[in-house]
Parts: structure tokens; C-alpha cells; sequence
């Protein structure tokens, strides 16, 4: 195995092994890894049909100290349970599942980019519907599978700012629908405007709420932060928006530097209060937002280089994944 871990990217990469689980006859099995990554199931497969799939992503990193930990699997695997519970499936016995991840993980621990590259290993559970269904109805069989994958930074050359474009003609799930967990099918709900906002050199999409069209709700993938220009850390309280691990974190570290933190509706209106935005998420943290497009109005920040509080929390928060900053939240779970 040759991997120039400077040059990896954030795309599918397989490696040794996955593990795999399925459930029937009302239970979920022990088991498997397996070097497989084909699956093979009917056409009239559920999840094909009907949609009963969902999702996690998580990391893990090679430390400062030489180890490999997972940053807070139990959270993931909490809101995977939300997930499943919401789409009529299976729950998954939390611990089993961290569990699963430390395996998986460990049987590919020479794919874990070392300390010092910027890398960490990716780590995706999808579970789905596989019994052949054609009537509508929730699935009796199901998979969940865990694969790993070694990744680069999203940024290559350091982090810079991106553009949004403002998003009130699509909606990435209804108010009372499935936005508040990590089901498939919404992030095929925002492949459009994605598209539709790169075609305007807008590299990410900002969704407002789904009912009024007048509140921030989320980025196409990422939680929305701003910081006021008095210092203060708003993010969006919504029943449509994921409730992100990266956010929730980020929240704990701002509160423990002295940064009020506040959870509340954001009218469009209040862009222009800010100092600083940013779109946060697994896979960069942080992505600073210099300016955001609603139509023929312009809210900018900083088009150059990330804001100074949201660097002081991205360090902090890339320091306790490296294992360069003390972890006193213990979130970081140790796979070897």
C-alpha cells in the first residue's frame, strides 16, 4: 500500500474491509467484516422504492500522541437511533454500534492518514430497506453497513472563504418532515439548488425556512453560524434543520471561552449584523462564508481569510481532534 496522503481529496477511497450488519426475523445479527463492497439485492428492494435509508458521518484521527481516537461516536450513534426511529427502522444498540466503528476502524488502522498530514479517516454507517416491497410500507429486512476511507483536507493551501447564494424557491424538507434527521433523501432534495447555486459561482447553497421563506435555516450540508459584531455566537433554532455533532460541540467550546452562545430564529434581515459566518460540519469544521447572494442584495464578511472568533474556535476544536489540545470532555474514544 502506497498512499500519498498529502494528495487525498474527500471522495470514496476503498480500503481492507467494512463491516456489515443485517436484520431479520426481527433482530439485528452480530456481524461481519468483509472486503466485499458490492451488495446485491432485489429490484423491488424497499429502500429503491420507498426510500427507508439513512446515514451517519463521523471521523477518526491519528493523534499527536501516535493513537487512533473517533471524535464522539456515542452522539453519532444517538442520532442515527433518531433517524432510524423516524423512517419506521430498526434501532441499533448504541453501544454495539460504537463498538462496530472501533472494529472497522482497527481493521483498517494502516488507512488512518498519520499525525501532522491534515488527514483523518472517514467514517460512514447507511443502513436501508432491502425486503422486496411494492405496496407502500416499511421494510421487515435491512442492512447497515459501516465503511471507512482515508481523507485529505477539504481545503487544500488553508481555509478560505466561499461564496452562498440564498436559497427561497426549493425546500430541503417540509417544516414537520424529515429535516431534523439524517435521512437520504433530503440531501437528494438539495442536489438542485446546489447546482443551481454553483451555476451562479456560488459554491454552497443557504436554505431559509420552509414555511415563511424568511428565517436562515441551514447550508446545503452544513449547519449556519454568525457571530455578531459585538461577539456574540446565533445559530439557528429550527424543526427542519440537522441537529449537527459539530455545532453542538462548537457551542460547548465558544460557551467555555467566554462567547454567549444563542439558539434562535435568524431573520435574512440579521445577515447583515454579522461579522463573521460560517458553515459548519464533519468534514472541514469551519468553512468561512465571505459573502452570501439573495438575489440582488449582497451580504459580505470577510472574502480573504476566516473570521478571528471562528479561528479560535476551528483550532480549538482541530486541537482536541489531534490530540494537541487537552480533551477534557472526553470525546475523543480511543480505537487501538
Amino acid at each position: 500500500m502506497n498512499i500519498e496522503w498529502t494528495k487525498l481529496g474527500f471522495e470514496f477511497f476503498p480500503t481492507r474491509s467494512n463491516i456489515r450488519f443485517s436484520y431479520k426475523n426481527g433482530q439485528w445479527n452480530e456481524g461481519r467484516l468483509t472486503e466485499d463492497y458490492n451488495i446485491t439485492m432485489s429490484i423491488a428492494a424497499q429502500v429503491l422504492h420507498y426510500g427507508q435509508a439513512c446515514f451517519e458521518g463521523q471521523k477518526a484521527f491519528c493523534t499527536k500522541d501516535g493513537q487512533v481516537r473517533i471524535f464522539r461516536p456515542l452522539e453519532n450513534a444517538r442520532r442515527m437511533n433518531d433517524s432510524l426511529k423516524h423512517l419506521l427502522m430498526p434501532e441499533f444498540p448504541e453501544e454495539k454500534l460504537v463498538e462496530a466503528m472501533r472494529t472497522v476502524v482497527k481493521d483498517n488502522i494502516d488507512y488512518v492518514p498519520p499525525y501532522g498530514t491534515g488527514g483523518s479517516m472517514y467514517i460512514r454507517p447507511v443502513a436501508f430497506g432491502t425486503a422486496p416491497t411494492i405496496g407502500v410500507a416499511a421494510s421487515s429486512e435491512y442492512e447497515l453497513v459501516i465503511m471507512v476511507m482515508p481523507v485529505g483536507p477539504y481545503y487544500k493551501g488553508g481555509i478560505k472563504p466561499v461564496d452562498a447564494m440564498m436559497i427561497s424557491d426549493f425546500d430541503r424538507a417540509a417544516p414537520l418532515g424529515t429535516g431534523r434527521i439524517k435521512c437520504s433523501g433530503n440531501y437528494g432534495a438539495s442536489l438542485l439548488p446546489a447546482k443551481n447555486a454553483k451555476d451562479q459561482h456560488c459554491q454552497v447553497p443557504l436554505f431559509t425556512d420552509p414555511k415563511e421563506h424568511v428565517f436562515v435555516d441551514e447550508f446545503g450540508t452544513s449547519n449556519f453560524i454568525g457571530i455578531t459584531k459585538d461577539g456574540v455566537y446565533v445559530t439557528p433554532e429550527s424543526s427542519s434543520i440537522l441537529p449537527s455533532i459539530t455545532n453542538k460541540s462548537l457551542m460547548e467550546l465558544a460557551s467555555e471561552m467566554g462567547i454567549k452562545v444563542e439558539r434562535r430564529r435568524i431573520h435574512k434581515s440579521e445577515l447583515a449584523n454579522f461579522a463573521e459566518v460560517g458553515a459548519c460540519g464533519t468534514a472541514v469544521v469551519i468553512t468561512p462564508i465571505g459573502r452570501i447572494i439573495d438575489h440582488d442584495k449582497v451580504y459580505s464578511y470577510d472574502t480573504e481569510n476566516i473570521g478571528p472568533v471562528l479561528k479560535k474556535l476551528y483550532e480549538r476544536m482541530t486541537g482536541i481532534q489531534y490530540g494537541e489540545i487537552s480533551d477534557t470532555h472526553d470525546w475523543m474514544v480511543t480505537v487501538k
